[in-house]
């Protein structure tokens, strides 16, 4: 079995689907019912999902079943083995020997149970294979809990792995120092100041477009050391669910990306076709893919001696961002809503997350002055504070 993405060729009722995920058997044909279930879900339901979304289904639908083709086992097999429904082995075999995180494993589980709840309903089987019971939930958790009206029901299903509650990693400043004095490649060090410094995600970081780099000691209006305001396009690159947004990039992060654009970008564009819209380029002159960015990050790790992922970049920039703009006496805005927007979520309760991180800071890691944060970022010791920067 393989997955594969379809090109921008695979176009119905003059809509092209690139991007979307086929699950390919052996014989090259698509394998059933699971990729009617994906153009379902993704395309038939009208739900809004990305192209991203589109590919972690696709990777998600995958796993199982290639899971199910190594083991010899049928994704409709009713009778259990071992006492252990086919689901169950596969939640086992994900926390077991592949050691995945719950969090993640219950997100494939999510979307498999709907696969079969889908295949029930057109009697494509006979039985789920797993249980479910209703539960009602609590509408409060504090100290009203025991006198609150019991919430609505909801269904538990059986199958789902218990998740431990966990923190939300980000790097502390000494680490993002030790990070940013690595020797390492410059498509590398730019992606890494991408996401520590403007709070892109991996995926917008890799796709981040040429066409939005530019020189700012030529651009009329700007002033060295201010941010610099960027709108992001999802037309241009990807942002996930599509929602175009507006960051701030340091003046010197953009000086480098100039910079990096005139020299580094244009050898690596002569190894490859030339057709890539996204600055940074691998050695090869093509775009950095989701696993490449992991790669990045094992890098990072094997040089500094701790854990470094992407998402750990992003989680930093909003917390101490946030805490940067509430203690600046300059900032004129709601530095909630300011990270909220630059981050690109969709509710500012997600935002709130790193009001809890901002509370759980030392002492000795908490910011001196409102424009340190800049100073971990930029020699200049000249460099404006977050008061300079513009559209909050």
């Amino acid at each position: 079995m393989r997955l594969v993405f379809a090109t921008k060729d695979l176009v119905l009722s003059g809509r092209s689907f690139e991007g979307f995920p086929l699950l390919l058997g052996a014989d090259g044909w698509p394998v059933e019912p699971v990729q009617s279930f994906l153009w379902h879900v993704l395309v038939e339901s009208g739900e809004s999902l990305s192209d991203l979304t589109w590919e972690a289904y696709g990777r998600r639908l995958y796993d199982y079943f290639a899971f199910l083709e190594a083991n010899q086992l049928s994704w409709s097999d009713e009778s259990p083995a071992h006492g252990l429904s086919i689901l169950s082995r596969y939640a086992d075999w994900s926390i077991g020997e592949l050691g995945l995180d719950p969090g993640t494993v219950n997100k494939r589980l999510a979307l498999i149970v709907r696969f079969y709840r889908w295949a029930k309903q057109r009697d494509l089987i006979a039985a789920l294979p797993f249980g479910e019971k209703k539960i009602k939930v609590a509408p409060h958790s504090g100290l009203l809990a025991h006198v609150a009206k019991p919430g609505p029901e909801r269904t538990k299903v059986s199958v789902m792995v218990r998740e431990r509650r966990r923190m939300t990693k980000f790097l502390t400043k000494d680490q993002v120092k030790e990070c940013l004095a690595v020797e390492t490649d410059p498509s590398h060090k730019i992606l890494f100041h991408l996401m520590v410094r403007t709070g892109l995600r991996s995926c917008e970081a890799r796709s981040f477009p040429i066409k939005y780099v530019f020189n700012p000691k030529l651009q009329k209006g700007l002033r060295k050391g201010q941010m610099i305001s960027v709108a992001l396009d999802p037309l241009d690159m990807h942002i996930k669910y599509d929602r175009p947004r507006v960051i701030d990039v340091p003046w010197s992060l953009m000086e480098d990306m100039w910079s990096y654009s005139l020299h580094q970008r244009e050898l690596r564009k002569s190894c490859g076709d030339g057709n890539v819209s996204a600055l940074l380029l691998t050695n090869n002159g093509r775009h950095y893919s989701k696993d490449s960015i992991v790669d990045v990050m094992k890098s990072y790790e094997q040089k500094c001696g701790f854990y470094v992922r992407a998402h750990m970049l992003r989680h930093t920039y909003g917390t101490y961002t946030l805490l940067a703009l509430r203690k600046s006496k300059e900032f004129d805005g709601e530095p909630l809503l300011y990270v909220r927007d630059r981050l690109g979520h969709s509710d500012v309760q997600t935002t709130m997350i790193y009001l809890h991180l901002i509370n759980q800071l030392e002492a000795q890691s908490v910011l001196a002055h409102e424009d340190e944060i800049d100073m971990m970022f930029m020699a200049d010791s000249s460099s404006q504070a977050l008061g300079d920067i513009r559209g909050a």
